[in-house]
């Protein structure tokens, strides 16, 4: 597995993509340092690699997607606003990409995924990154993890129609939920939860793969 990459996954191709997310107004120096340091090329298929640094997201099968490096650095910057979350819960672990990027700014990344064959990859790819601090679950995602809860974060990278209500409930208090929302026309929320309940905000419209229940494989 090529960590460091040549050509069109050098360190030089890297630093393109770190410009373009800080002109669309990533401002957070720990979200954008760990995004130049983060081999985005190996949580693709070889033959897509050579685009992994562009703004886009790309398939990485099983109708799933690699989000587009802007929406990962968004979300990850909304979650660590209030300082680094000790405990984060993430529903879809897809690649992995998003798993390992959390892993170096959070204490402790709990990330659940449906798709048994996505989660393995997952697996081998942030171990081969040496990011020992995530722990994998097969299991539907929109039901959290709440043995491990309540979470000081919580990231999805799919879309449910509505927030689920089981996700809520493991927020903390003090706690941020970023994830989307929505049928066809989907936003990028913020929910917040406060010793009064919970607070929410959109952000922006945002075009993910819906979150479904049940397992695979």
């Amino acid at each position: 597995m090529d960590l460091t990459g040549i050509g069109m996954t050098s360190m030089r191709t890297r630093e393109r993509l770190i410009s373009r997310l800080q002109q669309r107004g990533i401002k957070d120096e720990a979200v954008l340092e760990v995004m130049r340091n983060t081999p985005r090329h190996i949580f693709l298929d070889e033959a897509l690699a050579h685009r992994a640094y562009e703004d886009s997201a790309l398939p990485i099968g099983h109708n799933q997607t690699l989000s587009q490096p802007y929406i990962v650095a968004k979300m990850t910057e909304l979650l660590v606003a209030d300082g680094r979350p000790n405990k984060v819960l993430e529903v879809g672990t897809g690649s992995g990409y998003q798993s390992a990027v959390l892993a170096q700014l959070v204490d402790e990344v709990y990330s659940v995924e449906r798709i048994r064959p996505l989660q393995q990859k997952a697996r081998q790819r942030t171990q081969a990154l040496k990011l020992y601090n995530i722990r994998f679950r097969h299991a539907d995602g929109g039901l959290g993890w709440s043995e491990h809860g309540p979470f000081d974060a919580i990231l999805s990278a799919a879309a449910p129609e509505t927030v689920p209500e089981e996700l809520t409930n493991q927020l903390a208090v003090g706690g941020r939920l970023v994830m989307p929302v929505g049928g066809d026309a989907q936003q990028l929320i913020l929910i917040k939860r406060t010793a009064e309940g919970l607070e929410q905000d959109i952000v922006e419209p945002v075009n993910f793969v819906p979150l479904l229940s049940g397992t695979v494989g």
